[in-house]
């Protein structure tokens, strides 16, 4: 339903160096070192907790549940007061919670504390993608927003490398200060930041904005919310299950010698750099989202298959160049939560560009046991067959994600300024 009668003021626009795409930017630099700094320190900071054995895979696979199960709780409450309350609130409001989270984590002394403080992590960065991007798509022109929304995704994802740094230089907990450090500093930038106009037209036409049951109220529109969330599954599937495993999967490969879970990490986010600085770009020169995404998805299913069946006996230094080429094949993340937003009319796109991303996320909780059960049914419980539950699951994850992008509508140069009727 468009809004026919005009506001009282114009909605505002900005340009691709404004500070709207600068903080949406640095915001998710922030987030990305705070999420993924856990699967760089999950080995050391669990030793130092007393951890060892094949307690660091289990322990470090229920923290991870509880970090992405925290991001699910977070989704919706971020992305419903993203609706309700503004963008802006939720993009400064999220990142002083995990800022503040994860400066707590640097004081854990055991594992339900870590626990716990992963949960309130997890519900914080749960907020700022979804909220930044919304923000960026809905200031830019709409023949800019692939540019703008391809300037957050390569700034951000580059904040793992310097996880990865600060972890090796400074060790676990003073990368956990340093991540909550830069967060609370980010929040002195929320001067020069103004509101979507899209969001304050809504909101002064008293449209009802950030129902979150009203994706589940009407057959077409939960069924093109579900599509979305699937797009985002493989990533996660590569990142939380292949990545974050990485020196299960390098013993399990023969590669000789031992595989580091950071330098693992590390290299996968220096090709999400260039991945999503690519995928961003193809968009635009295709003028077709839809099509880009086929094309990674494709390219993604390629390298999965070269990372679990051409790897064996490889080197540890060959094995870290397959992470980075897994990393450039999955940077499609920024353009699958640009997606989500432009499937969405203005009193839902927060409440969907927030929830999506955290959904796929979180979609880790139910991949590792369903890796694990795989793994075990095609070897044993002693010995688990890790490289044919990686090519099932990661199949079967591909081919839904692939259907999932090929029915939904392009959104392309789509004027976003209307909103969703029940």
């Amino acid at each position: 339903m468009a809004l026919t009668s005009p506001p009282p003021t114009p909605p505002k626009t900005t340009g691709l160096f404004s500070a709207v795409v600068i903080v949406a930017a640095l915001g998710y630099f922030v987030d990305i070192y705070d999420l993924i700094l856990f699967s760089i320190v999950r080995v050391p900071s669990l030793t130092d907790l007393g951890i060892s054995g094949k307690a660091l895979t289990s322990e470090g696979l229920y923290l991870i549940n509880m970090q992405m199960g925290g991001m699910l709780l977070g989704g919706i409450l971020w992305g419903v007061l993203g609706d309700k309350r503004g963008r802006l609130s939720v993009l400064f409001g999220s990142i002083l919670l995990y800022s503040l989270a994860n400066i707590a984590n640097g004081f854990v002394q055991t594992i339900g504390q870590y626990a716990w403080l992963r949960l309130i992590a997890g519900i914080g960065l749960a907020g700022e993608l979804g909220a930044g991007i919304t923000l960026v798509a809905e200031t830019l022109p709409k023949e800019k927003r692939g540019y703008g929304t391809m300037i957050v995704a390569t700034v951000g994802v580059s904040g793992a490398m310097l996880a990865y740094w600060v972890g090796e230089a400074l060790g676990w907990r003073n990368a956990y200060f340093v991540g909550g450090g830069l967060g609370l500093a980010l929040l002195l930038l929320r001067v020069g930041v103004f509101e979507s106009g899209m969001f304050e037209q809504a909101k002064q036409h008293g449209v009802d904005r950030g129902n979150f049951f009203a994706l589940f109220t009407n057959g077409p529109r939960l069924l093109k919310y579900l599509k979305c969330l699937l797009i985002g599954v493989p990533l996660w599937f590569v990142v939380g299950i292949l990545i974050t495993l990485a020196p299960e999967f390098g013993r399990a490969l023969g590669v000789q010698g031992e595989v580091s879970a950071g330098l693992a990490v590390f290299w996968c986010y220096f090709g999400l750099v260039f991945g999503d600085f690519a995928s961003g770009a193809l968009s635009q020169l295709l003028r077709s989202r839809r099509r880009a995404l086929q094309l990674f998805l494709l390219m993604c299913g390629i390298v999965v298959a070269a990372y679990l069946f051409l790897q064996r006996g490889a080197s540890p230094d060959g094995f870290y160049r397959m992470c980075f080429v897994l990393g450039i094949s999955v940077g499609f993340w920024a353009l699958f939560v640009t997606v989500a937003a432009e499937q969405f009319g203005t009193n839902l796109r927060a409440t969907v560009a927030t929830t999506a991303p955290n959904f796929a996320r979180g979609s880790v909780v139910a991949l590792v046991p369903i890796f694990q059960a795989t793994a075990a049914a095609l070897g044993s419980a002693e010995a688990p067959d890790l490289i044919a539950s990686g090519a099932v699951v990661g199949g079967v994850s591909l081919l839904i994600a692939f259907w999932a992008v090929s029915t939904l509508p392009e959104t392309h140069g789509k004027d976003l300024d209307y909103v969703e009727v029940s």
